[in-house]
């Protein structure tokens, strides 16, 4: 292996490391709420915020993120969002009032967003080769999924053994290795350059649009659909993101240009994404209020109760996704992986009030990582594929948005859906453990058609055409993912 070549993998390292913050982030805080809420005297309503606070700059600032860094450049952005992320979590660390922290989770939102927006784009600029991309996509879902088992067994740890303040000191010494790793690996680059100016206007409507419509989601989950605090920001998320598409559609360097709609690799495996993460996080979630309010873990036990799905994850993200891609092609693996995610759900749904781990956890767990495991890397090989390079952010944040945006609509729905049904059963005279293993059953079967869409639309936007005409133009995107089986087929 040559010196350059040590140094992009060694980069790969540096920027998993940062994708690994930002995952753990999610997760480790849940385990510690109620003893921050004891604390620093929240409120059951304002708690939330302490997770919201950060969903929503995290999700507002992903497109804007991820373009300045197609601009300025990606390295630059990179580091000032881990940097910037580093700061906030001494801040949240330190906080002695329910006000500073969640201030501090605002913060710390914008800062992963800065990081987590130009990482794929890092990624598939290091590595153009699609054998080597496809490794280095299999390093980066195994980080970007693990890390939240991870977040559950370090939360429960910490917060057990010292106090919760130590979730977020954790993220000092890893945030300055990567700030101090990074500026020496990562190659630096110009980017396009601002000399055009950069569209601010445009860059405001996008991120006032996406942080409206992550906040009226969230707020869905308390409030309810047809409320105030919901309906208005839904409203005005819709007018403006039309505002901010006209506005792109006539200005000459617009933050967005439009051209990345017609990218269908990048557009459909978005969509399907979102489709699968709805119900991924829909699992996470409510599998770990199962496993804990009905059966009886601990926040520890939990965290390893997802070890088959963590595990799975791993041992596929080692060379064995790879291989199955280039035998069969993306596409047949994709399909592959999302079925065996419902399939999970489903399983899952088997666990009742007095269930033990074997059969009906651990089947889930080790189908959802089986699924998962194969799904994510072609999809996200796909998306980047036929991105011009100087498009790489913007493709970046789009796919994160996706992710995010879904997550947190996933989250709502299924929460909201199992909620109201559990209210139903208990209305009927049900006790209040099986009320509760109903509504999550529930929620598990409306993820499960999630995740069978989200395989409809990839297999309807994304398959390859089975013939090409002589005298009709073949689709750029199509060309792309063909020549990257042909690729992955002869590196095998």
């Amino acid at each position: 292996m040559t010196s350059q070549e040590r140094r992009r993998w060694l980069a790969l390292v540096v920027v998993c490391l940062a994708q690994l913050m930002i995952v753990l982030d999610t997760t480790i805080v849940n385990v510690a709420l109620p003893r921050i809420q004891d604390d620093l005297h929240f409120t059951q309503a304002n708690l939330t915020w302490v997770i919201n606070g950060f969903l929503v700059t995290f999700g507002s600032f992903l497109l804007l993120a991820g373009r300045l860094g197609d601009l300025i450049g990606r390295k630059r952005v990179f580091i000032a969002g881990v940097t910037l992320f580093t700061f906030a979590s001494v801040l949240c660390g330190a906080a002695d009032s329910s006000a500073m922290l969640v201030g501090a989770r605002f913060v710390q939102g914008i800062g992963a967003a800065m990081q987590a927006s130009v990482i794929l784009a890092i990624i598939v600029t290091e590595f153009p080769e699609p054998a080597d991309r496809a490794r280095a996509m299999s390093a980066y879902v195994f980080t970007a999924v693990s890390g939240g088992t991870v977040g559950l067994l370090a939360g429960g740890a910490l917060t057990q053994l010292l106090n919760w303040h130590w979730i977020f000191f954790v993220n000092l010494p890893i945030g300055i290795g990567t700030v101090i790793a990074g500026r020496a690996l990562i190659p630096n680059d110009k980017g396009l350059g601002i000399a055009q100016g950069i569209d601010w206007l445009g860059s405001i409507l996008v991120t006032l649009s996406i942080g409206s419509a992550v906040y009226a989601i969230i707020q869905a989950t308390n409030d309810g659909w047809g409320s105030s605090s919901v309906v208005l920001p839904a409203i005005l998320a819709v007018v403006l993101m039309a505002s901010f598409l006209t506005l792109e559609s006539r200005i000459a360097n617009p933050i967005m240009p439009l051209r990345i709609f017609r990218l269908r690799g990048l557009m459909g495996a978005s969509v399907a994404r979102g489709f699968l993460v709805t119900g991924m996080y829909g699992v996470w979630f409510l599998g770990s209020l199962y496993l804990e309010r009905v059966l009886g873990y601990t926040p520890i036990e939990t965290g390893l109760a997802f070890m088959p799905w963590t595990l799975t994850v791993l041992f596929l993200s080692l060379g064995t996704t790879r291989k199955l891609v280039a035998r069969f092609g993306p596409m047949p693996v994709m399909l592959f992986g999302i079925l065996s995610a419902a399939v999970g759900m489903m399983v899952l749904r088997t666990g009742g009030l007095h269930s033990s781990y074997f059969p009906s956890v651990l089947f889930g767990m080790f189908l959802m990582g089986l699924g998962i495991g194969n799904a994510f890397m072609p999809m996200l090989t796909i998306a980047m594929a036929d991105v011009p390079h100087q498009d790489a952010g913007l493709a970046s944040g789009v796919v994160n948005v996706s992710q995010q945006v879904a997550g947190a609509l996933g989250l709502a729905l299924l929460s909201t859906f199992a909620t109201n049904h559990t209210h139903a059963l208990t209305a009927a005279h049900i006790g209040p453990d099986a009320a509760l293993v109903g509504g999550y059953h529930l929620a598990y079967l409306i993820g499960a058609g999630s995740v069978v869409v989200g395989a409809v639309v990839a297999f309807t936007t994304l398959r390859k055409p089975t013939t090409v005409s002589a005298t009709t133009d073949s689709d750029p995107v199509d060309d792309g993912v063909l020549a990257l089986e042909r690729e992955l087929e002869f590196a095998a």
